[in-house]
């Protein structure tokens, strides 16, 4: 099981999670994050840090977003998006 990052992260990118995530799990893209599916441990340390709630369990992720679950996959293991593992300053301020 993993967890993915959603609707929620995008245009925003805030980058509290991936300083707690303690595989490196996370891939930046240029409007969010992203949870690569196999390397994610499902430890829940990323969870209570996103600011804008972005980040579910695969199995609790909105109806509406479900693509999501995809997306994260697809991202992650693209050549587009990055592994990130500090905290950046977010998109959006609020």
């Amino acid at each position: 099981m993993t967890h993915v990052v959603c609707e929620p992260c995008s245009g925003c990118k805030y980058t509290d999670c991936v300083v707690v995530c303690p595989v490196e799990c996370f891939y930046e893209g240029d409007q969010m994050l992203y949870i690569h599916p196999e390397e994610c441990i499902d430890c829940e340390a990323c969870v209570p840090e996103c600011p804008v709630e972005a980040i579910f369990h695969e199995d609790n992720v909105p109806e509406e977003w479900k693509s999501y679950v995809e997306l994260n996959a697809e991202k992650s293991e693209s050549d587009e998006c990055d592994v990130i593992t500090e905290k950046k300053e977010p998109l959006c301020d609020d």
